[in-house]
């Protein structure tokens, strides 16, 4: 204790207020703090080289998810296309239905037109002759009972001297105005006849002319219609010869395979002929050797035999 102190004292003497012992604790913390200060910048460097590694990955992530993005967007926009094309060839092939049944529908009606107008026709024709008919019949029978009372007043009158002049002078008259009459209905007749014919001549040049339009229609849907089935059998036909290419160049692998496992079955068979031919030969080998050895020995034995 008397040692440890007066050696404090020297020390103190000697170096003064700061003891060695603290001296070497600031050493000690100095030394700690510049290499806390080097580990810190190292730590420091090591951070910045992680985070710029961190960094790039960030940015090759992004640059991926972008490129993903992309082609994601452009597969839905193709597989929108194709959707689009299938729809769009859809509706043009209802739109081509739709204008082919349409068409088939003003057929049908102007069919159905004109039939009626041909029927109309046939019974204003029928109508017109049985009037015609009547009116002709009527007139006769008319002038047939006229004739038949002018014939009995002219029996009653004919008794009458004085009223027998008058009477001839009357029916003189009357027969002119019967045939005025007659004339006159003639010439209204012949006019009427001629006004038909004029109409049916009219009707029947519209009737030829609407005819030989529906011919023309019809000749270019036939001809629409053996374009369509030229093209539909030409496709049908290279479809139906790319088939029997892929059908023949299949029936040809196949019998190459069949071949080739032919070739291969075969090839097995042989080495297993060879092998067993071998065995075979060996066989006979093991057993002549076998009766070669058996008649040595037989030999020997009865050499020893006739020895013992």
């Amino acid at each position: 204790y008397l040692a440890r102190k007066f050696f404090y004292l020297w020390a103190k003497i000697t170096f003064g207020q700061v003891l060695p012992s603290k001296a070497r604790c600031l050493y000690d913390q100095k030394i700690l703090q510049k290499t806390f200060g080097e580990w810190k910048e190292q730590w420091r460097v090591c951070r910045e080289k992680k985070l710029s590694l961190r960094a790039d990955n960030h940015y090759r992530h992004f640059l991926l998810n972008l490129i993903f993005k992309a082609w994601r967007a452009y597969v839905c926009q193709q597989q929108g296309k194709r959707d689009k094309f299938y729809v769009a060839e859809s509706h043009a092939k209802r739109q081509t239905l739709l204008r082919t049944w349409q068409r088939w529908l003003v057929y049908v009606d102007v069919q159905r037109t004109k039939h009626g107008m041909q029927s109309v026709a046939l019974a204003f024709r029928k109508r017109s002759c049985l009037s015609i008919s009547w009116a002709v019949w009527r007139r006769q029978h008319y002038q047939k009972c006229s004739g038949h009372k002018m014939n009995i007043l002219a029996l009653q009158h004919w008794a009458q001297s004085l009223q027998f002049r008058a009477w001839l002078q009357w029916r003189e008259l009357y027969l002119h105005t019967q045939n005025e009459k007659q004339k006159d209905t003639r010439a209204v007749t012949h006019h009427q006849h001629w006004e038909l014919r004029r109409c049916l001549g009219a009707w029947l040049g519209y009737l030829n002319l609407h005819r030989v339009k529906k011919r023309q229609n019809e000749l270019a849907q036939e001809f629409h219609q053996s374009r369509r089935l030229r093209r539909c059998f030409s496709d049908w036909q290279l479809a139906w010869e790319c088939r029997r290419r892929m059908r023949a160049h299949g029936r040809e692998l196949e019998k190459q395979a069949a071949r080739l496992a032919l070739w291969r079955a075969f090839a097995h068979w042989k080495h297993y002929v060879v092998l067993c031919v071998e065995e075979a030969q060996q066989c006979e080998l093991a057993e002549k050797h076998y009766k070669c050895h058996l008649l040595v020995l037989q030999k020997y034995w009865n050499r020893w035999k006739s020895r013992l």
